[in-house]
């Protein structure tokens, strides 16, 4: 199937989702996650609609970026190290990977403008994911409420890869419980509005659950080899 018909599908998914929810389809952004595609494929992307690109690794970004700047918004999706904040803070307009003390002094010494950044949150408590655990969250935030570059426009999680979706709802609930926390603290720089969670196998799930932003790959744009 071309991206254009995976496109179309997803978002009648989206649409189903939201009514089942009382939601309306544009509170929802599609990321089309293209670390595994080629220029030529995130471009179809593009052309068929989707306004957000997410890459994971710095090269695969800026390769991107180059040709595409303007186009979309791009989202640095992966786990950023500190020594590569300067390669990408500038350009990108969405990170969703903020998940250490040190990595946001970093970007508050880089970055030019404020930068919209989601908290990663380990919501499973899984040795192999990033992210910070639950009950820092609040804390983390207050740690950094001072800093003028960075802006916490929301929280991100992934969700195990099982097939128990009520399981994988529950998490989703946890992180909007949690967004609400954040919400009430009232910080100037960290309004929490956003939930960056859903991926191609649970993404509906998500929405149900009020992700503002899902990220897509493989049901969108495949997994070709580049």
């Amino acid at each position: 199937m071309t991206v254009k018909r995976n496109y179309e599908e997803i978002k009648e998914t989206i649409r189903n989702a939201c009514q089942r929810r009382n939601r309306q389809e544009t509170e929802v952004n599609v990321i089309a996650v293209t670390k595994y595609v080629s220029l030529k494929t995130a471009q179809e992307a593009i052309e068929a609609g989707v306004k957000h690109l997410g890459e994971n690794r710095v090269e695969g970004f800026l390769e991107k970026f180059e040709t595409l700047n303007g186009k979309a918004k791009f989202h640095f999706i992966g786990t950023l190290q500190s020594r590569k904040v300067k390669d990408v803070i500038n350009e990108i307009d969405y990170l969703h990977s903020l998940d250490r003390l040190s990595l946001a002094k970093e970007i508050e010494k880089r970055a030019e403008n404020e930068v919209n950044c989601f908290i990663q949150v380990n919501v499973s408590g899984e040795d192999s994911k990033h992210g910070i655990a639950p009950e820092d969250v609040k804390d983390f935030v207050e740690k950094i409420k001072d800093y003028s570059k960075v802006k916490v426009v929301g929280l991100m999680t992934m969700a195990p890869n099982i097939e128990d979706k009520e399981k994988i709802r529950t998490y989703f609930r946890d992180l909007k419980s949690l967004q609400m926390d954040v919400q009430a603290l009232n910080i100037r720089n960290a309004p929490c509005l956003e939930l960056s969670m859903g991926m191609s196998n649970d993404y509906e799930i998500a929405i149900e659950e009020g992700a503002t932003f899902v990220r897509i790959g493989s049901a969108l744009v495949g997994n070709e080899t580049i």
